[in-house]
């Protein structure tokens, strides 16, 4: 409902709110996955709905659970992404190096854990050098060691690479642990945004 999310570049900005809120909704309309009833979506100051392709091109991200082939190892799933968008070969081990995967990449995917599923989407994402990536509930069902593994990983992001993270979640605690920026949604209207020590 006229929301106006406002994401300074190089920040971590975590979208708060319970479940139900708004934000997955919201998340996939920035991606051009669900046409708002109204308005317009504006990123990198360019219209989503005329230059979609170029806004894209320059967007990271994982939305619910990675879609992954499940007989591929993860070298793999990561190998055939890299040739569909024609990038250099080096990519897959440096984005391997940066979800600490490198170990595991021969092991096909569907023996990897929840966690390291997740591990891989991240890879996925960050496979095309972002400017922006987008990650919805990115710590949701791991287990606690997951979690923190999780959470260090995207709040390290930011210090290794020209990024800006937009990451939503409906737990206060994991936001306030990670994010320099927030913005509070309910009933799909923002209640607040602004610095995250405020």
């Amino acid at each position: 409902d006229a929301i106006d999310l406002r994401v300074e570049r190089g920040a971590i900005y975590g979208f708060l709110g319970p479940n139900g809120a708004g934000k997955t909704t919201t998340l996939r309309m920035l991606l051009g996955l669900t046409r708002p009833s109204g308005g317009r979506i504006r990123i990198f100051d360019q219209d989503l709905a005329t230059q979609r392709a170029s806004i894209l091109r320059r967007i990271g991200s994982l939305i619910e659970t990675p879609s992954l082939y499940p007989h591929l190892s993860g070298y793999d799933n990561l190998r055939a992404t890299q040739i569909l968008l024609d990038l250099p070969r080096s990519r897959i081990d440096t984005v391997l190096d940066i979800v600490d995967l490198r170990g595991d990449a021969g092991r096909v995917a569907r023996d990897y854990s929840l966690g390291m599923k997740q591990r891989l989407g991240l890879a996925h994402a960050l496979l095309a050098e972002p400017e922006l990536l987008i990650l919805d509930e990115p710590t949701n069902g791991l287990d606690p060691a997951g979690i923190v593994a999780m959470r260090e990983l995207v709040r390290e992001l930011p210090k290794r690479m020209p990024l800006t993270v937009l990451l939503s979640s409906h737990m206060l605690n994991e936001v306030e642990q990670i994010a320099s920026h927030v913005g509070v949604i309910r009933d799909g209207r923002l209640l607040f945004q602004g610095d995250a020590a405020t």
